[in-house]
């Protein structure tokens, strides 16, 4: 009896918990890190897909925020475009236009004080004609007594051409502007066979303009259109043989309607 009086030791058993108390709230964690990761690569991909400028926006963006958005507030060339933006009154549209246009013809003496830089193109500037027409602004490089441009019945820029079309692309390049270029010809025919013609001729001279102007300064699908005309739009109608008809165009066209291209 007197061992039953005696006090019984309470032992206290401590329970480890389960593996559920051992993960916690770590799923969370890696929920979060895998949304975020997917985020980053979606964004990735569409600034991939986007043109040359709206990259330098975004990049310009991140590397000073302040600043991109003091450049932009007013609607500067580099801003992205919100297409949902509400049409522009009459006066809005008119004054874009105004600026637009200035904006070409102050290209167009950009670019003829950039060829007067460089004294081996001095005997090259009469063949170069600079003007605003109703598509935009027209810059023409017409052949005079012999062949300044192309090798004759090639498609092969001489040295000096490529040279004045590294120096006009350096410009165009700034501008928000689409780019549309022509190759024309006189009424010769081209002689080296049937399947070559000055159709093919023309598109051809064109296209080599192209890849100089690409090369050299305008962004990612600036130029919409190659054109190769042969002579179906001469330039000089009452002589059809004369050297002048032989030419390429640059058209820098006009802004489209009352919103800034995108690219």
């Amino acid at each position: 009896m007197s061992d039953m009086n005696e006090e019984t030791p309470i032992r206290i058993v401590k329970k480890k918990g389960g593996h559920a108390g051992h993960h916690g709230g770590a799923w969370k964690v890696a929920y979060a890190d895998f949304v975020t990761a997917m985020m980053s690569l979606f964004i990735v991909l569409w600034i991939v897909g986007q043109s040359k400028q709206v990259k330098e926006s975004v990049a310009s963006y991140f590397k000073d925020p302040g600043a991109f958005f003091e450049n932009t507030k007013n609607g500067g060339v580099g801003q992205v475009n919100d297409l949902s933006q509400k049409p522009l009154s009459p006066n809005e549209t008119m004054k874009r236009e105004k600026e637009d246009q200035a904006r070409l013809e102050a290209m167009g003496k950009t670019i003829m004080e950039g060829l007067s830089k460089d004294p081996s193109l001095a005997g090259l500037k009469n063949q170069i004609n600079i003007e605003v027409v109703d598509e935009g602004l027209r810059i023409e490089l017409r052949e005079a007594s012999q062949s300044f441009f192309f090798d004759i019945g090639t498609a092969k820029l001489k040295e000096e051409a490529v040279r004045i079309l590294t120096i006009m692309a350096k410009e165009i390049g700034k501008l928000p502007n689409r780019v549309i270029i022509e190759g024309h010809t006189d009424s010769r025919q081209y002689s080296q066979g049937n399947d070559y013609t000055n159709f093919e001729l023309s598109a051809d001279r064109a296209n080599s303009a192209r890849r100089v102007l690409v090369t050299n300064g305008l962004w990612e699908n600036q130029i919409t259109q190659v054109r190769g005309y042969a002579d179906s739009q001469l330039r000089n109608k009452k002589d059809p043989y004369d050297i002048t008809n032989r030419r390429i165009s640059i058209i820098i066209k006009k802004m489209e309607g009352t919103k800034t291209d995108e690219h």
